[in-house]
């Protein structure tokens, strides 16, 4: 799992935590379908729970059992691998029962409740247990007098359920990937869909011609499975969703089941989910699962191993039910609704590889982290927009940029472990291997395979994560020496699409690297992500006629200014560097001046912490990592290096080449150039 993505839930999980800190009773989170709210909902909990003993939550999911008891098995799989160990979880559902009625003991922490369970005329409300249990939990007879925190999953859909047992809860947080404004659901805490991206969370959505029939989308899909099955591992799912209740029937019958025993899509073994509890109506053309009972059929079809390449959904995709492997969703046409829903969406932007991405090689990262969706695209204005490269190999050819990265593949030949750990003995009376587990899951990836790699026996485990503060010293002091650590990578250069979102900061360019369409007319307008951002563009596309050098490109009969954004989407101009795991930097301007010197350019500014949503001291220590990253760049690359900070209307720029570091002010900068 890349440290960015560790870093984005576990910022989101200080946040959520802050709000109580500041009194707030009732709150929002939204983060993205995939994007990890069940193990942030759970580190959220462990957190709460490890300071506060007198916190109970009670985490209300939809439906009356199968989300519910999804997150109930999540946590408790979370607290068994030592992640959170202070998760007590307990289940409510109707099977719960002593001499006929529902039991709930009052003995756990985490209470995950079916929200149904709760309503009109239910057992678990006529008998008054549930009442009861919350009256014990947080009477002031008791012993320790408990309060209760409410989790509301899925938050966005309607329910009173809970209301009227609102004054037995100390707080409310609510969770979604789609909260509601109407319902005063404005997110406090937010994991953007482009942040999750970035960090591999959740996979780019790449639309496709909204007339392509089933059958060309089945044909794209067929060409990928085979290179998601060699570089992934993963047997690939294929998802057909119809919202219209009413056309269903005549789809099926004309259109979906043809297409699927045809000749050319025979060998593709296919399920049909009609969404009735019963599993009436339900189809598949697999011998293998027929013999199974409906309700095991999907439980079958998550593993990434499943013989199931399409499911067929009549009406909307069971919530709860995660696929990894779905990498692909066609929305039947002609449908009621025009608008592809986000819930939906999600199913298939999960990352399949998302724990070991970072051990994936470029082009199977690249196929776990893209979708492909076909129907009504969004009418969303936060979509991203597509940019190209302007073509005919001129700009290609001509920056040339020179990446590098951190050698992670030869630490363990240059930390000894076994060096280390000579002459040291396991302690007699030590932590338990659920707590020694954590702590070693918690370490980066390669400290953990100097000790797999170290440890044949289960003495030499346990000796080797007692000691895991000496390996990680060792580890750290390797991976910060950048003279050491740090190698070369081929040259790149710009990819040739890539995408950004819209924001209100925008900048007329017409000459620079880049080109994009809207409503298939070239446009020249381009946004940036903050303000700091589009000043800095500002300065280059000023000094562009008497600095940056130009190509002649044939697609166009033009000159181009050879400088342009880095888009990161696609991009390969990144750089590895260490600072509490690995990270990449992708810097957010190249440009080639006259003299044929590649510059990179990474902007900053004095208002960092609001626009980043970090806090001082994280920004600063970024900061000195990227200082400490670019200054070995640009001794090993030979590239001119620049951290320019915004300061009000000033520009405070530090400069790297050749290894060394001065600070500058823009008018050196620019003198620097002629």
């Amino acid at each position: 799992m890349l440290q960015e993505a560790k870093d984005l839930q576990n910022r989101a999980v200080q946040q959520m935590i802050a709000m109580l800190a500041r009194g707030k009773k009732e709150y929002t989170v939204k983060a993205p379908t995939g994007s990890g709210k069940t193990y942030m909902m759970a580190d959220f909990m462990n957190r709460i729970l490890a300071a506060h003993s007198n916190i109970v939550f009670l985490v209300s999911s939809l439906s009356k059992s199968e989300l519910a008891e999804q997150n109930y098995n999540s946590f408790c799989a979370l607290r068994d691998n030592g992640s959170f160990t202070h998760l007590n979880p307990y289940l409510i559902n109707s099977e719960t029962s002593g001499e006929g009625s529902i039991f709930i003991p009052t003995d756990h922490n985490v209470y995950v409740l079916p929200r149904d369970l709760y309503k009109e005329r239910s057992k678990l409300k006529e008998e008054g247990t549930f009442l009861n249990f919350l009256q014990e939990t947080t009477s002031s007879l008791q012993h320790v007098q408990k309060s209760i925190f409410v989790i509301k999953d899925e938050c966005h859909i309607a329910t009173s359920n809970l209301d009227e047992l609102r004054p037995y809860f100390t707080a409310v947080i609510n969770f979604s990937a789609t909260p509601k404004l109407s319902r005063k659901q404005l997110p406090d805490v937010e994991i953007l869909n482009s942040d999750a991206e970035d960090a591999k969370l959740i996979k780019q959505v790449e639309f496709q011609p909204d007339n392509d029939s089933l059958d060309t989308a089945l044909d794209k899909f067929e060409k990928i499975k085979t290179d998601y099955v060699n570089k992934l591992q993963v047997n690939p799912c294929f998802i057909v969703q119809i919202s219209n209740k009413d056309k269903a029937e005549d789809e099926l019958k004309n259109n979906i089941f043809p297409t699927l025993n045809n000749t050319k899509h025979q060998d593709l073994k296919w399920v049909y989910i009609t969404g009735d509890q019963s599993g009436k109506g339900c189809q598949t053309n697999d011998s293998g699962l027929n013999k199974l009972p409906v309700s095991k059929w999907k439980e079958y079809m998550k593993g990434k191993e499943s013989s199931i390449s399409v499911i067929i959904f009549k009406m909307v995709i069971s919530e709860g039910w995660d696929i990894p492997r779905a990498c692909m969703l066609y929305q039947v046409r002609d449908t009621k609704s025009k608008q592809l829903d986000e819930q939906v969406m999600g199913r298939v932007r999960r990352n399949p590889r998302l724990l070991d991405f970072e051990r994936l090689p470029k082009d199977a990262q690249d196929l776990a982290s893209t979708a492909w969706i076909w129907g009504i695209k969004p009418k969303d204005s936060g979509l991203p927009k597509m940019v190209n490269l302007f073509g005919n190999y001129g700009i290609e050819t001509e920056v040339r940029v020179t990446p590098t990265k951190l050698k992670v593949e030869t630490i363990n030949n240059d930390i000894d472990a076994k060096a280390i750990l000579d002459g040291k003995n396991v302690k007699l009376t030590g932590d338990s291997i659920f707590e020694m587990h954590r702590s070693l899951s918690q370490c980066e990836n390669e400290i953990q395979d100097i000790c797999y790699n170290y440890a044949d026996t289960y003495e030499k485990w346990r000796l080797c994560v007692e000691n895991i503060g000496e390996i990680k010293k060792k580890y750290h002091s390797y991976i910060t020496d950048y003279e050491k650590s740090m190698e070369v990578c081929e040259p790149v250069s710009f990819p040739y699409n890539s995408c950004y979102n819209e924001t209100e900061k925008t900048l007329t360019l017409d000459d620079w690297v880049w080109y994009r369409k809207e409503d298939d007319q070239i446009t020249d307008e381009f946004s940036f992500d903050s303000e700091a951002e589009k000043k800095w563009a500002e300065v280059l596309k000023d000094i562009r006629h008497s600095s940056i050098k130009q190509t002649n490109v044939l697609q166009v009969q033009d000159n181009k200014f050879l400088w342009g954004k880095n888009f990161p989407l696609n991009s390969e101009i990144k750089y590895e560097y260490f600072a509490d795991g690995i990270h990449s930097s992708y810097p957010d301007f190249v440009m080639k001046d006259k003299k044929g010197r590649i510059h990179i350019f990474e902007v900053k500014s004095v208002n960092k912490s609001a626009a980043l949503n970090i806090s001082e001291e994280e920004y600063e220590k970024k900061v000195r990592s990227l200082k400490s990253c670019y200054k070995a760049c640009s001794k090993k690359t030979d590239h001119i290096f620049y951290l320019p900070i915004l300061d009000g209307s000033k520009w405070k720029i530090t400069k790297f080449e050749n290894g060394n570091e001065t600070t500058i002010g823009k008018k050196s900068f620019v003198e620097s150039l002629l």
